[in-house]
């Protein structure tokens, strides 16, 4: 299992991860270590456990907008896939009606071709 040694908050830290999964952990370290360095810039020296924590709650809050936002689009999909069902079953009812409507005026015109031929 590979190992990686990343930097937050000027503090170095050895992880392992999965094969192939390096880049990406290296990369959520960088970002967790600048949120870090913004709740510093903005609160001072308040304790390194303290913006730790700071940080993981802001990075949950994200979390839990965007589970949300998943939430309410997964809605919206299947509000639509739901509509284009319906629309789907109107497109057949109204398809139905032409055919019978198309039938009703073929017999008519049968009707009147015999009583032309008739005479």
């Amino acid at each position: 299992m590979p190992q990686i040694v990343v930097t937050i908050d000027g503090k170095t830290y050895r992880m392992a991860c999965a094969e192939g999964e390096e880049a990406h952990l290296e990369g959520l370290a960088a970002e967790v270590d600048g949120r870090v360095t913004e709740l510093r810039g903005s609160f001072g020296e308040i304790g390194d456990l303290r913006l730790t924590v700071m940080a993981a709650i802001m990075a949950t809050d994200e979390l839990d907008e965007a589970r949300g936002r998943i939430a309410a689009l997964e809605r919206q999909l299947a509000e639509a896939g739901s509509s284009e069902a319906d629309v789907e079953v109107r497109q057949e009812e109204n398809d139905q009606r032409l055919v019978q409507h198309l039938l009703g005026v073929s017999d008519v015109i049968e009707r009147i071709t015999l009583k032309l031929e008739r005479g």
